[in-house]
Parts: C-alpha cells; sequence; structure tokens
C-alpha cells in the first residue's frame, strides 16, 4: 500500500458504492483529502442525516422525510390514478416531466426469480387494498427488461380481478435501460402513450 492508511479506508468505502472502481474511488478519496474541513464535516454531516431522517412514506414507500410523503398529502392531485414503479428514482425521474399528476406506488424492485425476489420481497401487498379505494386506472411503469416485464405480467394478472384499468407505460424506452437514465421528453412521450395490458 503506498498511500495512507486512512485514504485507503476511504477509498474502500466508496468502491462500495455502485459504479465506482478502484481507480474512481481512489481519486474521490484523494479530492477529499483537498477540500477544507468544514466542507468535509457538510459532507459527512448530509450523509448522516440521509440515515437519520429519510424513510419510506407509510402509503405508496417512496423515500420521505414526512410521513405520508408530499405526494401522498398533496389534495391536489388526482387520486384515481397510481403509478407503480420498482424504486423511487423512478418517482424522480416520472416527476420531472411533469406530466402526471396521480399517485405512485414503488415496489423495492422487480421480480427475479434467478435473485431469489419474488412477490413477497416487494410491495406488492401494499398495493392491493390502495387500487380497491376508488381508483380508476394502474399505470405499470416497469424498467424495459426481462425483470420488468415480469412483474408487469405479474401485477395486470393480480390487478384484473379488481376491475380497475391497468395500463403499461409505451415502450418508447429502450430495453435494458432503467427509467431514472432516461430524459424528460422520452418518459413524457411514454406516459402519454401508455397502452392497456
Amino acid at each position: 500500500m503506498y498511500t495512507a492508511e486512512s485514504v485507503e479506508q476511504l477509498a474502500e468505502q466508496f468502491a462500495q458504492l455502485p459504479g465506482i472502481g478502484r481507480k474512481t474511488a481512489h481519486r474521490l478519496a484523494l479530492y477529499i483529502l483537498k477540500m477544507e474541513r468544514e466542507e468535509v464535516t457538510t459532507l459527512a454531516q448530509a450523509l448522516v442525516n440521509v440515515k437519520d431522517k429519510v424513510r419510506y412514506c407509510s402509503v405508496c414507500s417512496n423515500i420521505t422525510e414526512s410521513d405520508p410523503c408530499r405526494i401522498c398529502s398533496d389534495v391536489k392531485r388526482d387520486q384515481s390514478f397510481i403509478c407503480v414503479v420498482e424504486e423511487p428514482s423512478d418517482v424522480l425521474a416520472l416527476e420531472k416531466t411533469r406530466e402526471f399528476r396521480g399517485l405512485y406506488h414503488v415496489l423495492g424492485g422487480a421480480l427475479s426469480p434467478l435473485d431469489g425476489i419474488g412477490p413477497d420481497e416487494l410491495r406488492v401487498k401494499e398495493l392491493l387494498p390502495r387500487v380497491s379505494n376508488g381508483v380508476q386506472e394502474v399505470i405499470l411503469a416497469m424498467n424495459p427488461n426481462v425483470e420488468g416485464e415480469a412483474t408487469t405480467l405479474y401485477l395486470s394478472k393480480l390487478l384484473k380481478p379488481f376491475g380497475v384499468k391497468v395500463t403499461r407505460i409505451a415502450r418508447g424506452l429502450p430495453m435494458g435501460s432503467d427509467l431514472e437514465f432516461a430524459d424528460e421528453a422520452t418518459l413524457s412521450r411514454a406516459l402519454e402513450g401508455r397502452v392497456a395490458v
């Protein structure tokens, strides 16, 4: 090891983050070393605040500091539409389009039997009582990949007995990509072009 032990330990922590390789982890650690102490303290406090203050909304399972979240408690939102997504980052991506004014439900992932993720590992059972409460349409906005397709198929069959309209966002998103990486225009068109499942 050619660097200080503390720098190496910090780099190891950065390397555990998704998308951060060893080289980038070392660059980040060395950058932190160059920062003013007050900036490092502010960064550390922001990390602690995320762990201490952020939780899941008891209604939609989105991340929030207040329960219920701002979207669920907004009386101006259309209560007759629920858009089901995989992760909180998908809510953020869809909200950026300013096209959808309904409610959300975050599953916390997608079905992936090979990884041991079945319906019981997702927030599926929390969705069902919401659907039977005056909802007219459920929009399935899963990522366009194998797991997303399996989740869409499963949910469409599960929701049919509720007599609610079940749609999916249009397939304007490339297969194998994630919603959070799509631009606002593509997401807007996908929402507008949703089709019945």
